[in-house]
């Protein structure tokens, strides 16, 4: 059973993470589509828009409780995250609220001490409740889209596996929302097959987006991207194997953890190069940053998986 201040905190931080998430699918979907499909559109943009509210209402109440691994992580933001969305408004004309991610960046670490939780707690509460109507949502609405994209009924600039991508990490955010809402007590070391298979497989559609998304004559960066798809995708193979006792854990964790640190460098080299036009493509600069911080996620939680003794791993 969660205890009331573990519900608070681990709440908080996993909206911070993933509602920003959510509001940059939809953001990537509303630029997407030919202006034929205006419905689609107008539903992105409201989901955009009512994730920004969730986030904002989440960063209000966060000062001085979230830990300070979630802050330093840079799954959050990033030193990209402002400029990347400055870039992204005036390369659309979405008005990308930027206000939101300035607040966040002046976001304390703390714990929380009080005995007393009942008021916060009860808006931890409510605002669980909204991510959960907003995700259902937009899980209904990417699951349409993608039927539509597959039966040729419209068309978008978004492959049908990213759709497919995006729509798998809020089925992730809703299931975990939801476990918090049954004070499931979460521990992500029990986890680590599961979760290694699924970023394991997220890290490897990054790279394939990215590898054909660049220009045809950035040669370089397509074998860089290409070869890291290769890498995670055996990666993927070896946490799925790992889960049925066939490998051990702790080799893939391993792994794991080289292959991500080297395309978290990767991303960030290629966020950066975005950010000063040195980098011929067609990929959004919010994208660079939004890869970038899911690798950053991913390393927080294989960190998690390393410090885990043998004697896990190696259990019958």
């Amino acid at each position: 059973m969660l205890s009331n201040k573990n519900f608070i905190q681990q709440s908080l931080e996993l909206h911070l993470f993933f509602a920003r998430i959510m509001k940059e699918h939809s953001f990537f979907l509303e630029v997407g589509f030919t202006p034929k499909d205006s419905n689609y559109i107008e539903a992105a943009d409201n989901f955009r828009m009512e994730f920004d509210k969730l986030l904002a209402d989440v960063i209000a109440i966060s000062d001085g409780i979230v830990s300070n691994d979630i802050l330093e992580s840079g799954e959050a933001i990033t030193p990209f995250t402002i400029a990347a969305e400055q870039a992204s408004a005036y390369f659309t004309g979405v008005k990308i609220a930027t206000n939101i991610t300035k607040v966040e960046a002046e976001l304390m670490r703390g714990s929380l001490n009080r005995n007393n939780h009942e008021d916060l707690e009860r808006k931890v509460f409510d605002i669980n409740n909204r991510a959960l109507r907003l995700v259902r949502g937009l899980i209904e609405y990417k699951t349409m889209l993608l039927s539509d994209v597959l039966s040729c009924k419209l068309f978008t600039v978004n492959y049908p596996l990213l759709i497919d991508h995006i729509l798998r990490e809020a089925k992730l955010y809703s299931t975990l929302v939801r476990r918090l809402q049954n004070r499931e007590d979460i521990d992500l070391e029990r986890e680590a097959y599961e979760q290694e298979t699924f970023w394991n497989r997220i890290m490897a559609e990054h790279s394939k987006f990215i590898r054909g998304l660049l220009d045809p004559t950035e040669d370089q960066l397509i074998n860089t991207a290409n070869n890291f798809g290769h890498q995670f995708d055996e990666l993927t193979r070896e946490a799925r194997e790992s889960m049925s006792k066939s490998m051990p854990i702790f080799e893939v964790t391993d792994d794991s953890y080289k292959a991500t640190v080297e395309i978290k460098k990767f991303k960030a080299q290629g966020t950066q190069g975005l950010l000063e036009c040195k980098i011929k493509s067609i990929i959004m600069p919010l994208l660079g940053d939004h890869v970038l911080r899911e690798a950053n996620h991913y390393l927080r939680l294989l960190k998690i998986f390393r410090k885990m003794p043998d004697m896990y791993y190696e259990q019958d």
